[in-house]
């Protein structure tokens, strides 16, 4: 008798079996990740590379002040001072801010649990170097407070939006500089930012926080004297 073929239904030939569906999913999730954390180990590799000593002492102090949200936390006590509308938009700002810390670092690294870059790999210039947080990396929580009380506190006051997005975006690019972040981190904690702004906006407009009322509230008003002008013409008798 001959020995049975694959076409008999061996299936223990010498190249072994063939990887089943949920292997090739692994596969595909496994190639999927890598190629973006490759293009971002790249990014920070490039930014660690190139030399900016001009840069280097202004974008680490600029770091070190943003720890515990201090650069925020001064700005919102500047703009309390101010009128009622600098107050609201001091108060909008430190409910999202507030919202955006908690997620990052009670949420977003402790799900994650990225590891920290290795700056002395990358050859990160020691000029440039803050002290390493030990928490995670993902996501960037100086980034998220940042973009969160930039956006909210642009939304109240526009004539604020620019510098302030700026600023955070310094913050952002900044935690990339000194080493203690990848781009990515410092991406999401920027999504995670808007989502907090947003999300403290909501709040403060269903509280009816004054001038974060929706507009529909002044339609009423404006047609009342019109209702009152029918009313005297009629004769009739109409609540207004």
């Amino acid at each position: 008798m001959s020995e049975p073929t694959a076409a008999d239904g061996d299936t223990s030939g010498a190249s072994g079996p063939a990887p089943g569906p949920r292997r090739s999913r692994r596969w595909g999730l496994a190639a999927a990740l890598g190629e973006p954390r490759a293009v971002d180990g790249a990014l920070y590799a490039a930014v660690a590379a190139t030399s900016t000593p001009a840069l280097d002492r202004w974008l680490r102090r600029l770091s070190r002040a943003a720890d515990r949200s201090q650069v925020s936390l001064g700005i919102a006590g500047a703009l309390a001072l101010g009128g009622a509308r600098q107050r609201r938009a001091a108060l909008v700002g430190l409910g999202a801010l507030t919202v955006a810390s908690a997620c990052a670092n009670l949420l977003g690294k402790r799900l994650v649990r990225r590891a920290r870059p290795d700056r002395e790999a990358a050859r990160v210039s020691v000029d440039r170097h803050v002290p390493m947080p030990a928490s995670a990396s993902f996501p960037s929580g100086h980034t998220a407070s940042a973009v969160a009380f930039a956006t909210s506190v642009g939304v109240v006051m526009p004539e604020a939006a620019v510098p302030l997005g700026v600023l955070a975006g310094a913050v952002g690019y900044a935690r990339v500089h000194t080493g203690v972040h990848y781009p990515a981190d410092v991406a999401a904690g920027a999504v995670l930012g808007v989502a907090s702004a947003a999300a403290a906006l909501a709040v403060a407009a269903a509280a009816e926080v004054p001038g974060l009322r929706a507009l529909r509230s002044a339609a009423p008003a404006r047609s009342s004297p019109r209702l009152r002008v029918t009313s005297r013409v009629t004769g009739r008798m109409t609540v207004t």
